[in-house]
C-alpha cells in the first residue's frame, strides 16, 4: 500500500499538471502513454514492437491519434478510416510473407488492440480540448467509482460480481462505486456550474461510473487470457498504463458521445 500511495503522488504531480496546461505537451504525452500501452498490449502477446507488424501498428497508433483541432478531416490525403484499411491490408499482407509464422489471429488482435489503445487516448485529447471541466469530471467519476468499489466492496461485500474474470469485485462494492460517484458528481455540478440539469448529471456519472468498471473488467479480462498479473511494471506498486487507464479507455469516448448527443 506505501509503494502504490508514493506512485500515485508522484505521478499525479507529473500527470495532473501537463493535464491542466494541455496544448503540445499534453498531446506529446498522451502520445507517449498510448505508444506505451500498445507496447503493453502487444508484450501480453509475446510481439515485438521492433518488426515489421509492431511498426504498422505503432503508425496507425499515431494516425488514429492525430487531434482533430491540428489537421482538418479534408487536408489529410487518406482519413482515419482509409488507413486502418490499408494497415490491415499490409497486416494481411505481411501473413503470407512471414509464411503464417504472423497469423490471421495476430492481425486481428493488433488491429484491435490499436484501435483500442489508440481511440481511447484520442478522446482523451478530444475531450481536453473541449473542456478541462469534462476530464476532471471523468477523472473524478472514475476516480470515486475506483475507491468506493474497493472499500465498500471490502467491508459490505458477499456477492461476487464476476469470479471468472476479477475474483475480488462483489455487487455490493459495484453498486457502492456509482452511488459515491454520483455524490462527487453532484458536488462537481454545483461547482462547476454544467449547463445541464441535476437529473442530467446524475445519468452521466452513472453512466460513466458503469462503463468505468466494465473497462476495468474488461482489461482484467484480458490479463486473465494471457495469464499475467499486470500489463506493465512501469508504475510500482500500479503496474502498467493500461492498469491504470482502462476505465478512462471506455469512459471518455462515452462522454464524448453523450456530448455530442446531448449538447
Amino acid at each position: 500500500m506505501k509503494q502504490r500511495i508514493i506512485t500515485a503522488v508522484i505521478a499525479a504531480a507529473v500527470f495532473l499538471p501537463i493535464v491542466i496546461y494541455g496544448k503540445l505537451p499534453f498531446v506529446a504525452f498522451i502520445y507517449f502513454l498510448a505508444t506505451v500501452g500498445l507496447f503493453e498490449a502487444m508484450r501480453m502477446k509475446r510481439m515485438s514492437m521492433a518488426s515489421v507488424p509492431g511498426v504498422l501498428s505503432l503508425l496507425l497508433l499515431w494516425f488514429l491519434m492525430i487531434p482533430s483541432n491540428m489537421f482538418e478531416a479534408d487536408s489529410l490525403i487518406l482519413s482515419k478510416m482509409d488507413f486502418i484499411l490499408l494497415i490491415a491490408l499490409l497486416l494481411l499482407s505481411y501473413t503470407v510473407l512471414s509464411k503464417n509464422r504472423f497469423t490471421f489471429d495476430d492481425v486481428g488482435f493488433l488491429l484491435i488492440s490499436t484501435i483500442y489503445v489508440g481511440l481511447g487516448f484520442y478522446y482523451f485529447i478530444e475531450i481536453r480540448e473541449l473542456a478541462l471541466a469534462f476530464v476532471f469530471f471523468a477523472l473524478f467519476v472514475i476516480w470515486t467509482t475506483d475507491s468506493g468499489a474497493y472499500f465498500i466492496g471490502k467491508s459490505m461485500g458477499k456477492t461476487k460480481l464476476w469470479p471468472e474474470i476479477s475474483p475480488n469485485k462483489t455487487v455490493e462494492g459495484s453498486l457502492g462505486g456509482v452511488i459515491c460517484a454520483i455524490v462527487v458528481a453532484l458536488i462537481f455540478h454545483f461547482v462547476v456550474d454544467f449547463d445541464h440539469s441535476l437529473f442530467i448529471t446524475i445519468i452521466i456519472a452513472s453512466l460513466l461510473s458503469v462503463f468505468g468498471q466494465i473497462g476495468d473488467l474488461v482489461e482484467s479480462a484480458l490479463k486473465r487470457h494471457y495469464k499475467i498479473k499486470d500489463s506493465g511494471s512501469i508504475l510500482p506498486g500500479h503496474g502498467g498504463i493500461l492498469d491504470r487507464f482502462d476505465s478512462l479507455l471506455f469512459v471518455l469516448p462515452l462522454l464524448h458521445f453523450i456530448h455530442i448527443f446531448l449538447f
